[in-house]
């Protein structure tokens, strides 16, 4: 098994999980996952995470601080089934506009289907496109933010810089993502999970164990906290930090466009 993760100079274009693909076969294979388990997405993260990612997108929201005004903008990427942009509006009082985008559409009709039982749908606008080439003038959005999304882009790099294009001067990028744990054996705790239970479970729910081994391996892929926000200050972004959740399970990485 592999565990070498990749570096801040990138890597992640050809792996899908521990196995090497070709230049441009990796978004198709990653589609097919997210066309496989939309309709359990919240599950999928339940099992990933052991519950703990509702309380790491609810304190990504607590640094988001949205404002509470109807001019307010934020790009959601990669948030199909909203779970981050509907804690966003009710957090802004139900006054921001949140643009949710996926490159998945089976994501993105469970998002709108969620969205309309929860009388959102006037706040959100769903738009089906690719991080890598966002559909956007420059200076479009206050906030961009990423929840457990940007391992699954081939390009990461890229989808930065996009990110840095579409912000406004004085905005911000939130990335929340799985990470390296630091603390010395909840590492092998947490390895047994993944690769023992989560494949396991993801087969008894969907019957499918493959696109959960993809996910618990391509967590393995990603680069490392430090790895992780030397890209973003590539990209462009300043006063670039980190806060690691559950030690290390999780991370939330931040930066501005100043």
């Amino acid at each position: 098994m592999s565990e070498r993760r990749t570096s801040a100079d990138g890597g992640m274009e050809t792996s899908y999980g521990f196995r090497e693909v070709g230049n441009g076969e990796k978004q198709s294979l990653v589609n097919d996952v997210f066309h496989k388990v939309a309709k359990r997405y919240d599950i999928m993260n339940d099992m990933m995470s052991m519950g703990l990612h509702r309380v790491w997108k609810d304190a990504m929201i607590s640094a988001l601080n949205p404002k509470k005004e109807s001019g307010y903008r934020v790009l959601d990427v990669a948030g199909g089934t909203g779970d981050i942009a509907f804690r966003i509006v009710e957090a802004s009082g139900r006054l921001a506009h949140v643009t949710v985008l996926d490159i998945n559409a089976s994501m993105l009709g469970v998002g709108e289907e969620r969205a309309a039982s929860k009388k959102l749908s006037d706040n959100l606008t769903f738009v089906e496109a690719n991080a890598e080439s966002l559909p956007f003038e420059d200076a479009s959005f206050d906030a961009y933010t990423i929840a457990f999304g940007i391992r699954n882009v081939p390009r990461i790099d890229v989808a930065l810089s996009e990110a840095y294009r579409v912000l406004k001067r004085g905005g911000r990028l939130l990335v929340l993502e799985f990470s390296e744990v630091e603390i010395a054996g909840l590492d092998k705790i947490y390895d047994a999970w993944s690769f023992n239970a989560i494949p396991r479970f993801g087969k008894a729910i969907t019957g499918d164990a493959e696109p959960y081994q993809y996910l618990v391996e391509s967590i393995r892929k990603f680069p490392n906290q430090e790895n992780f926000a030397a890209m973003i200050q590539k990209a462009g972004f300043s006063r670039v930090n980190y806060t690691n959740y559950t030690g290390g399970i999780a991370a939330l990485h931040s930066g501005w466009k100043l």
